[in-house]
């Protein structure tokens, strides 16, 4: 009986959680930010990944609530703990940019969170992994091309022109240019403009 009795609790506390973030999101779309940025933190403080995230999110950026970059690396990392794609997402960058603790573990644990992300398929943190792994202070520009192309695939238009740059100059690829046409004719169709004008150069 006690058990059954934990586990109601338990579904009740998720249901809640799940019943306040739902209201959150509805509350951010008619521009109620500040009933937001409550339904938020009440299902955020019962540990419901999700708000975490949305809670983050209005830190970030100052919806609902006053901007403030350390309580959105807390609850992005909150979030991130659970396994939550986007908040690896975010605060992989929070942490790069922001975070505290030498350059060296803020970069390994960001990589490993945007590794985590991207596998998750979070274009933007393949994105990301493709740049930092091209212009790193050691360039791995094969593993570099693979998350640039991951984001490529999933529409991302800008990978989708640095692909392009890598069959140009044969970075992690062999030098290809009717293969870089082909990707910046891609990338310039989806509107991107470094690729436009790099089809007309």
């Amino acid at each position: 009986l006690e058990e059954a009795a934990f586990q109601l609790q338990q579904i009740f506390r998720i249901d809640i959680s799940i019943a306040l973030n739902i209201l959150g999101i509805e509350s951010m779309r008619a521009g109620h930010s500040r009933v937001a940025f409550t339904c938020f933190k009440l299902a955020a403080d019962r540990g419901y990944s999700k708000a975490q995230f949305n809670l983050g999110l209005c830190y970030e950026h100052g919806r609902g609530t006053e901007k403030d970059l350390e309580k959105a690396g807390f609850y992005y990392c909150q979030a991130a703990s659970s396994h939550h794609p986007m908040a690896q997402y975010r605060y992989a960058r929070y942490l790069l940019q922001h975070g505290p603790g030498s350059l060296w573990d803020r970069n390994h644990k960001a990589v490993a969170l945007l590794e985590q992300a991207a596998g998750a398929g979070i274009t933007e943190a393949q994105a990301y992994l493709g740049v930092f792994y091209m212009r790193g202070l050691q360039p791995q520009e094969k593993r570099g091309l693979k998350y640039l192309l991951q984001a490529a695939n999933s529409g991302d238009a800008q990978s989708r022109f640095h692909v392009g740059v890598c069959h140009e100059q044969g970075l992690g690829v062999q030098q290809n240019v009717a293969e870089a046409l082909r990707h910046y004719r891609q990338s310039a169709a989806a509107g991107n403009r470094q690729a436009q004008d790099r089809l007309r150069a």
